[in-house]
């Protein structure tokens, strides 16, 4: 129970303490973008990962709320929710999740950090203008909404 409090604190927390920190520089100046991660398990939630889910699915939801709160500043918020990606997170996870999560999968295969960091270069971007407070999918075709 312990380690699922420090996930959310870490997750939760730490995505609105840093939204709380960088905000009010950026509207300041007018312009700014704030791209939070959440995880597909936000959206779906994972079996054997309660605490994991649940503080993506806060981190969506900041991201919603602080994206209308600061929309007509010029500060735009987004996030961004991966399904499994190849990083060396896994190495904690038991074959079994691993294997649950890329079965969902309809590309059959996990996600790479260089395509989750090409879709926040975009957010982070001025290219990205007209969109706050939204999720973007990154999940091989799991996301069913």
């Amino acid at each position: 129970m312990y380690h699922g409090f420090l996930m959310l604190a870490i997750d939760a927390t730490g995505s609105f303490f840093a939204c709380r920190a960088v905000a009010p520089g950026m509207v300041e100046r007018g312009y700014g973008r704030i791209v939070l991660i959440a995880s597909i398990a936000g959206k779906d939630g994972n079996p054997m990962a309660a605490a994991y889910s649940a503080s993506k699915a806060a981190v969506i939801a900041l991201a919603k709320a602080v994206g209308k709160d600061l929309a007509g500043t010029g500060v735009l918020v987004n996030c961004v929710a991966p399904a499994v990606i190849e990083t060396p997170i896994l190495e904690g996870l038991s074959e079994e999740h691993i294997g649950y999560m890329v079965e969902r999968i309809p590309l059959g295969r996990m996600g790479t950090a260089e395509e989750v960091a090409a879709l926040v270069c975009w957010l982070a971007s001025e290219d990205c203008s007209f969109s706050t407070g939204a999720t973007f999918d990154i999940s091989g075709g799991r996301a069913v909404y």
